[in-house]
């Protein structure tokens, strides 16, 4: 076991990893942080995306030492003072954007991501942002609906 230094979420982090040990299953399993979804573990569907020092990344794809003295947000860290949803987890909730709910988790961050960029994206910026999120549910037309709305005054 190794120790490593994160901040997660804004809060700071040493903890001890396992040679290989990938950050997704630093977060998830040493850190008690479920919401970054476990699934294809090969970077090829996104449910594990992460913001490593502002950059998405699939957190199933990054050592966990390599992540050492970064600062990894994920959907936990996204929630307001009172607990509330982030701007863009009100928007996907409020246009239907949101089956089963896998997905989601990267979808999100993802799109934090575009929209700290640019928070007027129109329908083809949203397409190639979440192009690394696969979706089995949603077809993803309520998805760059909700995204392409107008969401910034509450960034």
């Amino acid at each position: 076991m190794n120790p490593v230094r994160l901040r997660v979420n804004g809060e700071e982090h040493s903890v001890d990893v396992d040679g290989p040990e990938s950050l997704l299953h630093t977060l998830r399993e040493r850190l008690g942080l479920p919401g970054s979804k476990n699934a294809c573990e090969q970077g090829e569907c996104g449910s594990c995306t992460v913001l490593l020092d502002g950059e998405p990344v699939c957190s199933c794809l990054v050592m966990a030492a390599d992540a050492e003295g970064a600062d990894v947000v994920t959907v936990e860290g996204l929630a307001g003072p009172d607990g509330g949803l982030h701007p863009v987890q009100q928007a996907l909730h409020d246009h239907g954007a949101v089956q089963c709910g896998f997905c989601t988790p990267g979808v999100v961050m993802s799109a934090v991501h575009l929209l700290a960029a640019n928070p007027h994206p129109t329908a083809i910026e949203v397409r190639e942002a979440l192009a690394g999120n696969l979706c089995r549910c949603t077809g993803y037309g309520a998805i760059v609906r909700a995204l392409a709305a107008p969401v910034e005054e509450a960034l």
